[in-house]
Formats: structure tokens, C-alpha cells, sequence
């Protein structure tokens, strides 16, 4: 794990395409136990070199209901963006995750972590991907039928204080999902 780790923090695949240049965030451990999948680095996070350093992390730790600590043991989650690099900004927000990286890196990772019993997909970009046909017309729809991608993954939308219009549409989410998420978080971290 560490020598596909150093390899991937070496990474400049998609250099041409990234505006302050590749810095790779992705941290796993082959004892990883859950591992959460995302979009990609956002500008904190890339300049912290930390992932989810930022208020989408706080949120994201409430959601699940663990500690800092908890969080960044790497025994406990590997947290796996779907583009390791920050994409840069755009109109309403960040650019969306270079598609390099995740066919060219996360089999790899996966295939190192035989403990994992867990994937959080965090927004639509993760669920198309590791979903495919499973994925719901919308992203709503995958996460408020959650429980048919269990055990294996666990569909949730983004943290991130630009998503709190569709948190405030949908409170569904963390009135009923969330506790849902933090069981089975719970449960495996015992």
C-alpha cells in the first residue's frame, strides 16, 4: 500500500489541466474498515494537503458522527476522492473531478484494502461511477433508496455548506438517512 500510495503522490497525469498544478489527496491503509469516496479536493484542502479540512468535512464527521481522531485513522477510513487533485474553480463552484483518476488509481486501492466493508459514495459523481445502471435518475433518488446498495456502498450527497438548498428541500436526509449512516458506521468500527 505505501509504495502505491508514494506513486500516486508522484502523480501528474492531468498535470496540463490544473491550475495550481497536482498535489494528490488520498489517504488509505490496507486495515482500512470504511472507505469514503468523493469528489475532489477543494482549494483548503489543497493548500493543507488534508482531505475534507474544511467545513464539508466538519459536516461530513456530524453526519457520520465520529471524531477528528477517528476520521484520520486510516485504519478506520480511506478517503478516496474521485479526482486526487484540486480541479480548480468554476462558475458556481469547484471545476468537477478530472476523470483520470479514478479509473487509473482506485481498483488499485480497492484491491489493497481486503478489510473494507464499507463505501460511502459522497454526490453524484462517485454514484455514477461505482452505481453505473444501479444509480437512480437522480441523485435524491439514489440516496433516499440507500438501502439496496447495502452492504456494499452507501449513497449520500455532498456536505458542502453550497448544498445546504438542497439539504433544506430534502430534510428527509438527515431526519431519517443520517441516523441510518451512523449505525452502520457505528457497527463497523466496534
Amino acid at each position: 500500500m505505501k509504495a502505491l500510495l508514494d506513486k500516486i503522490a508522484q502523480c501528474t497525469i492531468c498535470k496540463a489541466y490544473l491550475p495550481l498544478g497536482p498535489r494528490p489527496v488520498v489517504t488509505a491503509h490496507q486495515e482500512s474498515k470504511i472507505i469514503i469516496i468523493g469528489q475532489a479536493p477543494g482549494l483548503k484542502v489543497h493548500n493543507s494537503g488534508i482531505p475534507w479540512d474544511d467545513q464539508s468535512g466538519k459536516k461530513l464527521r456530524q453526519w457520520l458522527d465520529v471524531s477528528e481522531a477517528d476520521f484520520y485513522d486510516t485504519k478506520k477510513f480511506a478517503i478516496i476522492p474521485m479526482g486526487f487533485c484540486y480541479p480548480g474553480k468554476g462558475k458556481t463552484g469547484d471545476l468537477p473531478p478530472r476523470k483520470e483518476c479514478a479509473p487509473k488509481w482506485h481498483d488499485a486501492l480497492l484491491k489493497h484494502m481486503p478489510k473494507a466493508e464499507l463505501i460511502i459514495l459522497i454526490g453524484a459523481y462517485a454514484q455514477k461511477y461505482y452505481l453505473k445502471d444501479d444509480a437512480k435518475r437522480t441523485l435524491t433518488e439514489t440516496v433516499g433508496e440507500f438501502n439496496i446498495y447495502l452492504p456494499k456502498y452507501f449513497p449520500i450527497p455532498h456536505p458542502s455548506p453550497t448544498n445546504r438548498f438542497w439539504r433544506s428541500k430534502n430534510p428527509w436526509f438527515e431526519a431519517t438517512i443520517v441516523p441510518e449512516l451512523q449505525n452502520v458506521v457505528k457497527q463497523i468500527l466496534k
